[in-house]
């Protein structure tokens, strides 16, 4: 009893100290043009905002939307113990001059801080030369000459043993967790593309990346969170170590592959093709940090859960809303189908073995605009990043008249600024990809700052490119063959990361199409 009674007097000492430093002395009030910003509701005396960043994200993401629709464009102030004061926009024009003002917002130190364990020195968690290098690696690995591979060879193969488990799976009648097939997509192609090693959706690394990304993102609602991973980071601590460990293996991996490279290879066959452009990125990031073992593994685990984890999210998602809303897949088989009524070959032929090779490369986003604007409106309802924090190096005034002064933090919400009505129309809430599409049939672009789901500025995302030319193949592919049936009840909602990934997967009973031989 009396060490239960001393462990409680050390955790108020502490807390009282927390708050008393972080609203005595480090908060004070963020004005624009001279005024006071409005505080949104349930902010509280002392605490601030700080118990509702301890809810399930489901949760603050609905708290965020209120706000938006409270609040519209209008900056406002927030307050959480252990925090920066920091302000919450939701006007595209603040976020352009956010997004323009690299030198000026950053990922600062509170951000890397709460990430390190988990990101390092990354690109996700870098300023800088630093991150101007790893960029430069991956603008590299992305060039037209790989995505070409990636569309033509890569993809089709990865979405042909995707297909043939599916059909596996129906004849033995046995429920298919989808996310889990996308995510051994997305790994395979990454895993041999990226870094010339098999990779697959269930390996350890991957059940430990899960979970550390959860408790990465529990410090950012927890202003405790130094104190409580003291009692009950035992399985983080583990996790970061299978990470570790699995990163020190790519780079290794890659050392020894580039000692034994073949350079005779022949391009005439796809398999050479493919091989010879197999860990691309890896061996650019080795060209660029040369020895430097743990800045080339932060690296390459950073891009690998860009890369991989995003795209099989989204398309998780947007099979969930299309199970939701039949007659929208049912546009999308339509116009896949009048594609291949005007194109030569069958979209599946058998190959040498008894497998059946797609020929899948032929849906493209131009090819498919519906299919590329449904995969645009999954990505509204369901942004892969759903929170952004940046943190001001030094005191500057947002568009609107905020002043921001140094050390300062930045939040949007894509979750909340998707679903703006004042941007996106009464429906705002609503699943309909028409929203996309000008009258020419033509899809729809929107800035950055409308539509932040990629980031903008000098960080827009390497990988948008590689992930709509992905999503469409893939999309096209499996609404064409098969018909999903959901195997759950209520809603399906995302379990806490720093990504979006669905709460217990998207399981389903999968149901194959007849199919035109063309």
């Amino acid at each position: 009893m009396a060490l239960f009674e001393s462990s409680t007097l050390v955790w108020i000492t502490v807390l009282g100290a927390l708050l008393c430093y972080q609203f005595i002395l480090r908060s004070p009030t963020i004005r624009r043009n001279g005024v006071p910003l409005r505080k949104p509701p349930n902010t509280l005396p002392v605490v601030g905002n700080g118990i509702l960043f301890l809810q399930p994200r489901q949760r603050l993401f609905s708290w965020f939307v209120k706000c938006e629709r409270q609040f519209g464009p209008e900056t406002f102030q927030i307050g959480v113990p252990t925090l920066p004061p920091g302000v919450v926009i939701n006007d595209p024009k603040n976020l352009d001059y956010v997004f323009k003002n690299e030198g000026i917002f950053s990922k600062g130190d509170f951000f890397k801080r709460l990430s390190w364990d988990l990101f390092g020195n990354g690109i996700i968690n870098v300023d800088g030369e630093l991150w101007k290098a790893q960029r430069k690696a991956g603008l590299a690995f992305l060039n037209a000459s790989n995505l070409r591979i990636l569309t033509d060879i890569a993809l089709p193969n990865y979405l042909s043993h995707a297909v043939g488990h599916l059909q596996a799976q129906v004849r033995e009648g046995t429920v298919v967790d989808l996310q889990n097939v996308f995510h051994e997509i997305t790994s395979q192609l990454m895993g041999k593309m990226a870094y010339d090693m098999e990779m697959h959706a269930d390996d350890d690394f991957t059940v430990a990346f899960d979970y550390a990304s959860g408790a990465t993102t529990e410090r950012f609602q927890n202003p405790l969170w130094f104190i409580t991973e003291s009692f009950t980071g035992f399985r983080f601590r583990r996790a970061l170590q299978t990470i570790r460990t699995f990163g020190h293996k790519i780079v290794d991996s890659a050392v020894l592959a580039k000692k034994h490279r073949d350079a005779w290879s022949s391009p005439e066959s796809n398999a050479c093709r493919l091989d010879e452009v197999s860990g691309t990125l890896i061996q650019s990031l080795l060209e660029v940090f040369g020895d430097n073992r743990e800045i080339v593994s932060d690296a390459a685990l950073n891009y690998l859960s860009a890369g991989r984890d995003t795209v099989a999210q989204a398309l998780t998602w947007c099979m969930y809303l299309l199970m939701q809303h039949r007659f929208v897949a049912g546009k999308i088989r339509s116009e896949v189908q009048a594609l291949l009524e005007n194109i030569e070959g069958s979209l599946i032929e058998p190959d040498d073995t008894d497998d059946r090779k797609m020929n899948s490369a032929v849906f493209t986003p131009a090819s498919l605009p519906y299919t590329l604007a449904t995969f645009y409106e999954t990505l509204r309802l369901y942004p892969p990043i759903p929170f952004e924090i940046k943190q001001c190096e030094k005191a500057t005034t947002l568009p609107d008249g905020t002043f921001l002064p140094e050390k300062s933090i930045v939040f949007w919400c894509t979750w909340a600024m998707n679903r703006s009505k004042i941007g996106w129309g009464d429906d705002a809430d609503s699943f309909r990809p028409e929203r996309w599409l000008a009258a020419d049939g033509k899809v729809i672009m929107k800035s950055a700052a409308e539509f932040p789901v990629f980031n903008g500025g000098p960080r827009l995302c390497l990988g948008k490119r590689m992930a709509e030319l992905m999503a469409v193949q893939v999309i096209a592919t499996m609404v064409l063959l098969f018909d999903f049936m959901p195997h759950y009840e209520g809603e399906r909602v995302s379990k806490s990361s720093l990504t979006l990934p669905m709460e217990g997967g998207l399981p389903c009973l999968v149901k194959p199409r007849a199919l035109n031989p063309r």
